[in-house]
């Protein structure tokens, strides 16, 4: 893998708009046309609740922001649903006539610190987003019995494959440990899982998040975050998108002061003019905003 050249901040909390106080989570993007791409994120409110915002950028000049959309896409849901404390992006799917967003809903937990589970809602415009269903297309079921969230989904021949945080235990109330799994389906709205795991842990990890995964001239390849003392980012290659193999030439690190040192986490990257750009949250899960990589030619 070639180096990385890291540009630091690029989409920056903005603590003045009420919408948007602290954090910029789980970059998750869209493409427009030719350079343009719509970054969308988490941002916090005023009671700490994560609601669904975007920027876009041209990436031919990814240091300056064209359009900063601060009034939410989406809110959190009704009192009740899976995801009436916080919503934040997962995964964007472009189709004929909509825009299908998955997401990761969030609500305290009781004998366990929270419960995230994956939704899914649709736009005509990628500004205009409802919930497809009110309730989660990731639940308990008897294959996952804990935590389910952070889709990731692409299509191939029609068919939809999805890549998900999975929980297989809990240590203790505090602390989940969770792979990535992989679910089928035929319309991208009703999911089959078997169990099937993607990427399982190795010596020194308890938590394997938020996949992001590109289908490239017959390879598979995902980035994804591992956690051991802190985050980092990690990737692994498939050929036929079921087994997967890490390459460990990939381990990128935290290295800025005040931004990444901590924690590297949520990566997804972009192809532009035969160049990778890395979007991905820093400390405290992206509090202060995305920072940005690119890729060395």
């Amino acid at each position: 893998m070639k180096n990385w050249n890291k540009r630091g901040l690029v989409i920056k909390v903005n603590n003045n708009v009420p919408d948007w106080k602290s954090h910029a989570m789980t970059p998750t993007p869209c493409h427009i046309e030719n350079s343009i791409w719509r970054i969308y994120f988490g941002a916090r409110n005023e009671y700490n609740q994560s609601q669904i915002g975007y920027v876009t950028l041209d990436l031919n000049c990814p240091d300056q922001v064209l359009e900063t959309h601060t009034h939410p896409v989406l809110t959190p849901g009704r009192l009740g649903t899976f995801d009436d404390n916080g919503v934040l992006p997962s995964c964007c799917i472009a189709e004929e006539n909509r825009l299908l967003m998955y997401t990761i809903g969030f609500k305290p937990g009781g004998t366990t610190r929270m419960d995230l589970f994956g939704g899914l809602a649709t736009s005509p415009d990628g500004k205009n987003f409802e919930r497809w269903s009110e309730s989660p297309i990731l639940e308990r079921n008897r294959i996952n019995p804990f935590i389910n969230t952070a889709p990731w989904v692409i299509k191939i021949n029609e068919q939809y494959i999805m890549y998900y945080v999975s929980c297989v235990e809990w240590l203790n109330k505090d602390l989940p440990r969770y792979n990535i799994q992989i679910a089928h389906s035929s319309d991208g709205l009703e999911w089959k899982r078997e169990g099937v795991v993607a990427i399982d842990f190795v010596d020194g990890e308890n938590a394997l998040a938020r996949p992001y995964v590109i289908y490239e001239k017959g390879l598979y390849h995902m980035w994804f975050s591992s956690k051991g003392e802190s985050y980092i980012a990690k990737y692994a290659t498939s050929r036929d998108g079921i087994n997967w193999i890490r390459n460990s030439d990939f381990e990128f690190y935290g290295s800025l002061e005040g931004v990444d040192d901590e924690m590297v986490c949520y990566p997804v990257v972009i192809l532009n003019n035969n160049q990778k750009f890395m979007f991905y949250n820093g400390n405290g899960y992206g509090i202060d905003g995305i920072c940005l990589a690119i890729e060395e030619q």
